[in-house]
């Protein structure tokens, strides 16, 4: 039965008005040979609904958990991505060859769930390439974090700035060369929607799109994912926006950081273009008991960077993960110049908190 003979039916023998919503539930539960995915416009009108509290819970779980078990496709992140844009006011009126003041040369999202994720040494990283002419914003949310030191505490342990705004974001990257933008900043339906996880029992299609948000529109952008079937998702869902240059790797946790004990492939989209580049291993697998050994501690996060203790694997993973970022952000053309950059401005770093 078609949308027109359901509505004439509903007509004919006064049935309750469909919600406007139940369309787009419809397309998906139709059943097998009649369902299919949303399209780049319906995925926008949908999420732009859920944005404005105009679907009910159960609608939502079914939207939400359908995505979930059979995977969006780039098309409905990309709707759903410029959904969040225009709720949120994020699409800034300057096009993408101006250079504001204020607007970051990487963007960094950490957005990982993981439930025993460790310290994150990613944030050392970021600190690390803007002090050195690389502005970077971090933005994210971390639930289910049982073991380990969340991206939020660890930027506060550094007296870094967390903005209240997008426009905050701005004036603290101008001011200093980083911020930290968390997600109940950015919109609150988005902090709410991530935190159905625990309810569904399962990570859903936001998780996802949170990565590619770019709130500030960076020059380019390093991603982390868990799942590797999501790697190349999220370089087709940047390519149909048009992004200029994205990184994405299967990080530790989730997070875009670079594992010291194996190669890493760094999948890219440079304007328009996917390419693979493959880093190598920094260390020895042997040296991974040590890592395991290591005090997952806001104190030991703190000394490394302070130089006051040794610890071969955390430093791999800071200046590795550095050098990914610095790459991305075209401050090196090939990963040993990015690599020696970063050594360098490993060695010169300054050590004081704050």
């Amino acid at each position: 039965m078609t949308d027109e003979h359901l509505e004439q039916l509903e007509e004919e023998n006064h049935l309750p008005e469909s919600h406007p919503f139940s369309g787009y539930l419809r397309t998906f539960f139709r059943g097998p040979g009649r369902s299919r995915s949303l399209t780049r416009e319906e995925a926008f009108d949908a999420f732009s609904m859920i944005l404005r509290d105009e679907v009910e819970p159960i609608q939502l779980g079914a939207f939400l958990l359908m995505l979930r078990y059979r995977a969006e496709t780039p098309e409905e992140l990309a709707g759903m991505i410029e959904a969040v844009r225009k709720a949120a006011r994020l699409d800034a009126d300057d096009g993408q060859d101006a250079n504001p003041v204020g607007r970051p040369m990487l963007d960094w999202p950490s957005y990982a769930a993981g439930r025993t994720r460790g310290l994150p040494w990613f944030v050392l990283s970021a600190h690390l390439i803007s002090q050195n002419g690389v502005p970077v914003l971090m933005h994210g949310y971390n639930s289910h974090l049982v073991n380990g030191l969340g991206t939020e505490a660890a930027i506060k342990a550094l007296k870094l700035p967390i903005a209240m705004s997008a426009e905050e974001a701005r004036s603290d990257i101008a001011a200093k060369g980083f911020a930290y933008l968390p997600l109940r900043h950015m919109h609150p339906k988005l902090q709410e929607l991530i935190g159905l996880r625990s309810l569904l029992g399962l990570r859903s299609p936001v998780n996802t799109l949170l990565r590619l948000l770019n709130p500030l529109q960076a020059r380019a952008a390093f991603l982390g994912v868990f799942h590797p079937a999501f790697l190349d998702v999220h370089r087709e869902t940047g390519k149909l926006l048009e992004l200029p240059r994205i990184g994405v790797i299967k990080g530790g946790g989730g997070e875009a950081e670079r594992t010291p004990f194996k190669h890493v492939d760094l999948r890219m989209l440079d304007n328009g273009e996917l390419c693979d580049v493959r880093w190598p291993a920094l260390l020895p697998k042997t040296e991974k008991e040590i890592d395991d050994q290591s005090p997952v501690t806001l104190k030991h996060f703190l000394a490394v960077w302070r130089g006051e203790v040794e610890d071969a694997p955390a430093e791999a993973r800071i200046k590795g993960s550095a050098a990914m970022a610095a790459f991305l952000a075209g401050k090196a053309d090939y990963m040993d110049e990015a690599e020696s950059l970063v050594q360098g401005w490993w060695d010169n770093r300054d050590r004081d908190i704050g």
